[in-house]
């Protein structure tokens, strides 16, 4: 994809995320389980990082995990995420940011449908936003719809 992807100033991150979207986006934060837009959403499309506006996760490898979070088995591409070991709250989890925005978006577990490797990205809405379909090549992600048009999620 042709787009630079890069982190906003944090006065203008504080002007276009809502409290939410940055408290977790910024300060690590997470989103309370499902009351959040995301958790039950199955509309084709993909999800981006609502700070950079990087492709991370495709609604093609988006799944009802239970767990109140939207759950992926994979992102779009590891060159839009980092991961790293998180030590908070006496747990050894691994979170997942986004590359260039370096957005918290939530962390990668192993227990996620073994036919699809087996990990479940749980994923705070309020790090996403959702392209649909019908308007990925609008906004700049047209490489991306081959993978979700066919799919019958």
């Amino acid at each position: 994809m042709s787009q630079n992807y890069k982190k906003p100033s944090k006065d203008e991150l504080k002007e276009k995320l809502n409290e939410l979207q940055y408290k977790v986006t910024q300060e690590n934060a997470t989103e309370r389980p499902f009351n959040n837009t995301y958790d039950k959403h199955f509309e084709k499309g993909i999800y981006v990082d609502i700070v950079s506006g990087e492709p991370l996760f495709a609604s093609t490898y988006k799944f009802n995990s239970g767990c109140g979070w939207p759950a992926f088995s994979r992102p779009i591409s590891r060159e839009f995420i980092e991961e790293k070991a998180d030590f908070s709250h006496n747990m050894h989890r691994i979170e997942v940011r986004s590359k260039h925005g370096d957005s918290h978006l939530g962390h990668v577990f192993n227990d996620g449908p073994i036919e699809e490797g087996g990990l479940r990205y749980c994923i705070n809405s309020a790090a996403l936003k959702f392209i649909p379909l019908d308007k990925m090549k609008e906004e700049g992600y047209e490489e991306y719809i081959s993978l979700v048009e066919n799919n019958n999620n």
